[in-house]
């Protein structure tokens, strides 16, 4: 199986696609300046007590109060707060956590009232992004993860992947980092520590540990509050650190910036791995060279097409998302009814495991299968449901299919799930159903060039247009891109892109920054 991440920097925003086999399977799509990511560590103030849920609401600067429950200030809270009020009593000189005390751990069945109080400032991270109308989700259990190992603050266990399997290796690798670690810390080492040789755990540990010095060295010489302390590594960063692997083909992107950070951290965790971090410098975008923007516009939308008519319709309510599955214009097998539903159902399923992972949707998941009669043909369908489900990082549980032929999914939720609208709005009419003159299209894009070249003085640019369009402006041995080339100077580049509805156009300067160009009636 061939993998490759591409990843897409704009402007405004950056979008990541892990393909399988050319398939698209995970996609990303944030904000560059979004903040509240999972990871985030803040110094926040406890602004309202909830002796009922237990719990409090804490600001950490985001619009919607974040939510701490008791539970999440984690057994070493005392110890924490202690350490913190060492620290802050010291301006000029940083209080080693290894000279810390431990204070008893916080018993399970207590209240929240008896140990926080309105106005305290507390360190928080962020363990789930802000959902619909709820603020982020909050712990007081900090941790700093790596690719090979986490490292948790006040923690003094060394724990190993339960999915390292082998005993030898589980207790080499407690042994080694059981002798490495400072006082005062607990780490958990994941799977893809597994063989690794001391030098390079070492070297993550003395990372993650700068990372936490950093971090309190913030909290110790701001006053400020609330205030981010430690911030995760961008986001394609993380994602790559979570999902790569050793045996990937190709991580691509088209950003310079993005590009010397991802190949900074392969170096430093793979070097010998290093070459397949690539800068794409083609003409046509990014997405569109390695066939992503089509799967989008396939993959995501009320239905989903799949094998040979069948589809499934995915809606989404705001308790749990559900799943019909029709075979639709199928023609049936000849050796019946149950053999047909079979053949789709498991199609279904590989098809659904693949958006599961796409959309990230999370929480409860309700899939309805076309009814089968056979006992047998029923733990087929979920034993092919388990074994997709099995490249799935997020935590699940799948149960076999009930009576009423429904089988029920819980997966992780730790962020919104992935919404990519597929319809696309006119961007001449914008709903009012009557455009210009699609004759006159060109000319306007003339007038555009025009006033760019000769007004604003942007002599070498990029049109991005729908490919039908630039199929258009390229026609032809005398085409209408080489009279505009002849008439504004060769700095003039047409650039089909599928991501653009038909009538719709975007110029970008030769530094790949977006000229908005469109008049007042347009953008209104």
């Amino acid at each position: 199986m061939t993998s490759e991440v591409i990843i897409d920097v704009q402007p405004k925003e950056i979008s990541i696609a892990l393909l399988e086999d050319k398939n698209l399977v995970e996609y990303q799509n944030e904000p560059r300046e979004m903040s509240f990511a999972v990871g985030n560590i803040y110094v926040g103030k406890v602004k309202k007590l909830m002796p009922g849920l237990n719990a409090c609401f804490v600001d950490v600067g985001s619009e919607k109060e974040a939510f701490l429950h008791y539970l999440d200030l984690g057994l070493q809270f005392g110890s924490f707060e202690k350490y913190l009020k060492q620290v802050s009593n010291d301006r000029k000189k940083l209080f080693p956590i290894q000279n810390a005390s431990h204070q008893p751990d916080l018993p399970k069945e207590g209240s929240i009232q008896n140990i926080l109080s309105v106005g305290q400032e507390i360190l928080v991270q962020v363990v789930k992004e802000p959902i619909n109308t709820k603020g982020p989700r909050l712990t007081c259990d900090l941790s700093f993860a790596g690719r090979y190992m986490v490292l948790i603050p006040f923690g003094d266990k060394v724990s190993v992947s339960s999915k390292i399997k082998r005993g030898e290796e589980r207790s080499r690798l407690k042994q080694l980092v059981q002798s490495m670690k400072p006082k005062n810390f607990g780490v958990i080492v994941r799977t893809v520590a597994e063989g690794k040789r001391a030098a390079e755990l070492d070297q993550e540990l003395k990372v993650l540990l700068k990372r936490w010095e950093e971090a309190i060295t913030k909290f110790q010489k701001t006053t400020k509050r609330p205030i981010l302390v430690y911030e995760e590594q961008t986001r394609a960063v993380a994602l790559l650190r979570d999902l790569f692997n050793p045996t990937y083909d190709g991580i691509y992107v088209n950003d310079a910036d993005i590009h010397r950070q991802i190949l900074d951290y392969v170096t430093l965790i793979a070097p010998e791995k290093a070459d397949i971090v690539k800068m794409y410098k083609g003409a046509v975008p990014i997405f569109d060279n390695f066939n992503v923007t089509k799967q989008l516009k396939s993959g995501f939308g009320r239905t989903v097409n799949y094998k040979r008519g069948a589809y499934l319709i995915i809606e989404h309510t705001e308790a749990m998302h559900v799943v019909d599955v029709n075979s639709g214009t199928r023609i049936k097998k000849e050796n019946g009814q149950e053999a047909n539903a079979l053949e789709t159902n498991l199609g279904a399923a590989d098809e659904l495991a693949r958006q599961l992972r796409l959309r990230d949707m999370g929480g409860i998941i309700v899939v309805d299968f076309i009814d089968m009669n056979l006992a047998e043909d029923r733990q087929m369908l979920y034993e092919r449901m388990c074994e997709n489900m099995k490249k799935d990082r997020a935590r699940h549980n799948i149960l076999p299919l009930s009576k009423f032929g429904l089988m029920q999914i819980t997966r992780q939720r730790v962020r919104p799930a992935m919404d990519v609208a597929v319809e696309e709005s006119c961007p001449t009419c914008h709903g009012t159903g009557k455009i210009k003159s699609s004759i006159l299209f060109t000319d306007q894009l003339e007038s555009k060039i025009d006033r760019l070249v000769n007004q604003i003085g942007i002599k070498r640019f990029s049109l991005h247009v729908h490919p039908y369009v630039a199929a258009y402006i390229n026609q032809g041995v005398v085409s209408l891109k080489l009279k505009w080339q002849l008439k504004y100077g060769l700095g003039c580049r047409i650039v089909p892109s599928q991501k653009l509805a038909f009538l719709q156009y975007e110029f970008y300067d030769s530094k790949r920054q977006f000229i908005d160009m469109r008049e007042a009636n347009e953008v209104s």
